[in-house]
């Protein structure tokens, strides 16, 4: 394994003596979870920013991503300017904008999932613990759901009910900050993203990909070797922050091969 922090690769977006905005690609952890583990985001920001740790400054991760989530990460530099968007976050006073691609066709051209999400397990047996899912006990949250573009794969892929032709690019803006929420609502109105292990066609999916790693069966089952979220944009409400970050490369091409129109810069509202 390399060591941690080297061979970090991500795109820088904006830089100021304050914060950093990236653009990780999927698979890239945010964080270690252990010593000697992976390599992180946090190692190369540690590699990148090797002057001003030096100097006094530090390394404040303001919106985490899941390890197979692309896109648009913020970082403060300061721990004033932590705290300034940490502050911002809790007010909701960010919003955040994102791409997935999802089994299926939603009727509606617009839609809103409200729907309170807490952790399975709380509420019945459930073999993946980080497992969320809508029940009425759970925390209040929205997301709003835009069809960028509905298209038709030259073959069905997937299994079971999930085995379709019919696939969708959509642009998601959630209203809270719920674990996995754009996945959770996506799954429970029965478009779930493509690549999903817990979300998708079984959670035993997820179990299997544990014991056995990436395998042809299930590539069969979940089309995509993750899921296909990407965090597109960011912005702060005050006006004077907003970046975006095209959809990662290989959603891209994935769209290309399986029959969408779409390209980059035409991603709608």
């Amino acid at each position: 394994m390399h060591p941690p922090g080297k061979y970090a690769h991500f795109d820088v977006i904006e830089e100021t003596p304050e914060f950093i905005v990236v653009s990780k690609p999927a698979h890239l952890l945010i964080h270690p979870t252990r010593p000697g583990g992976h390599t992180t985001l946090f190692h190369g920001l540690q590699t990148l920013l090797g002057f001003e740790l030096a100097n006094g400054g530090q390394i404040s991760i303001i919106n985490r991503l899941d390890r197979e989530t692309s896109g648009l990460v913020l970082v403060a530099k300061t721990s004033k300017e932590a705290r300034r968007f940490a502050k911002a976050m809790m007010r909701r006073e960010m919003s955040k904008g994102y791409q997935a691609i999802v089994f299926g066709w939603p009727e509606q051209d617009r839609f809103t999932v409200d729907g309170p999400i807490l952790r399975e397990g709380d509420v019945r047996d459930c073999p993946v613990y980080v497992k969320q899912c809508v029940h009425d006990d759970g925390k209040p949250c929205s997301t709003e759901f835009e069809v960028i573009e509905r298209f038709t794969s030259p073959e069905p892929m997937g299994v079971g009910d999930f085995r379709t032709d019919r696939f969708a690019l959509l642009a998601c803006k959630p209203h809270t900050g719920r674990m996995h929420q754009i996945r959770v609502h996506l799954a429970h109105v029965g478009y779930p993203i493509i690549g999903d292990k817990i979300y998708g066609p079984s959670e035993q999916l997820y179990l299997e990909f544990i014991e056995t790693g990436w395998t042809p069966q299930l590539q069969r089952s979940l089309v995509l070797d993750r899921h296909a979220l990407h965090s597109a944009s960011l912005s702060c409400d005050d006006g004077n922050h907003s970046w975006t970050a095209p959809l990662a490369t290989d959603l891209c091409d994935w769209l290309r091969m399986h029959g969408a129109a779409f390209r980059p810069g035409h991603e709608g509202a």
